[in-house]
């Protein structure tokens, strides 16, 4: 079957029907390029620190997340809203981002080295453009309730949850009337001259050696005009060592918890820091390790300053309040609320 020919009427009414259809599919490219820079930008990396150039205002909100930082070395984005707070967390996590990309706070590298890391809250730690911020504009940094290094920690996932216990704790206080949390540079700045001035005034000596706590602090409680305290020195244990050796010269943790027995009896907590009482607080991962530890520590003898609880490390990923407001086991005596002074 024969086909008319095109005329130039149609011929021009063709190409210029294909013309719009080629610049339909122009525009849908480039709005489909669009779409994916900007889901990039949305999406950007939780490991890699991409700078956008977005002119950061910073807040007072924000200067509260660098005090939190520089007080404890490593804060979950949990943690940083329990001290900060804000409206939304969806948000509050959004300004995290901006304020990690755009180099104020950092996120460790170590912690992406965890199973299921991906999907936890992110771990921050202070970065340089917010220490600049608090040591210029804020009244200086900070001074820090934790005795971490600024190195890289080999033992990360320890450090973290030393600072987890502690912040928790922290962060409990504040909900608790008449109860005040008396931070470690409190402490150390009524102590002893001769501690003051030592280069590790964390370190307290017995006569079998000497210890370092995870972690120092007290709790302050007022009750009709008069206040008490207690002092508690933290223990976090995550299995990494043996409960007890047939070496004694070998470290084992009754071994580390024998050496706090000598530290309460021999008053060294008074001489050393100028506290009244010392409390051992252990933080184990698992309740049959809890169990062995206390029953070991039982035959040494009753203990009443030795507190121990069980805490599922997959629960510090945010505050857990329990830590103050729940009763901590003690070998051979009741157990203990520390949130009450009685």
């Amino acid at each position: 079957m024969l086909q008319a020919p095109i005329t130039g009427v149609a011929l021009s009414a063709t190409l210029r029907t294909i013309a719009e259809d080629i610049g339909i599919l122009a525009c849908v490219r480039n709005f489909v390029v669009l779409r994916y820079q900007v889901s990039m930008i949305a999406r950007r990396s939780r490991i890699h620190r991409t700078r956008t150039g977005k002119r950061i205002e910073i807040t007072s909100r924000d200067i509260e997340i660098f005090r939190a930082l520089a007080r404890y070395r490593y804060l979950r984005s949990t943690y940083l809203y329990a001290f900060a707070g804000g409206a939304s967390e969806t948000r509050f996590k959004e300004r995290l981002g901006d304020l990690f990309h755009e180099g104020f706070i950092d996120r460790p590298g170590p912690q992406w080295r965890f199973a299921h890391a991906r999907h936890m809250p992110v771990v921050y730690e202070i970065g340089a453009h917010a220490k600049r911020i608090l040591a210029e504009y804020a009244g200086g940094e900070e001074p820090a309730r934790t005795f971490l290094s600024e190195a890289v920690h080999r033992q990360f996932a320890h450090s973290v949850m030393i600072c987890e216990c502690l912040a928790s704790i922290e962060i409990a206080t504040r909900e608790v009337r008449g109860l005040r949390f008396i931070p470690w540079p409190e402490i150390l700045a009524r102590a002893p001259e001769s501690t003051r001035d030592s280069a590790i005034p964390f370190r307290i000596g017995v006569s079998s050696g000497a210890i370092i706590p995870d972690g120092l602090f007290g709790l302050e409680y007022q009750s009709e005009g008069k206040k008490t305290y207690r002092f508690f020195a933290l223990e976090v244990d995550r299995s990494t060592m043996p409960v007890e050796r047939s070496n004694r010269n070998q470290t084992s943790y009754l071994a580390k918890l024998g050496m706090y027995r000598q530290i309460i009896v021999g008053h060294v907590h008074k001489a050393h820091l100028g506290i009244s009482t010392l409390f051992v607080l252990t933080v184990t991962t698992q309740e049959t390790r809890l169990a062995e530890i206390a029953r070991g520590f039982e035959r040494g003898g009753r203990g009443p300053e030795f507190l121990f609880k069980s805490v599922a490390e997959q629960s510090l990923i945010k505050p857990i309040p329990r830590l103050l407001g729940e009763p901590w086991q003690r070998a051979g005596v009741p157990p203990l609320n520390i949130a009450e002074s009685d």
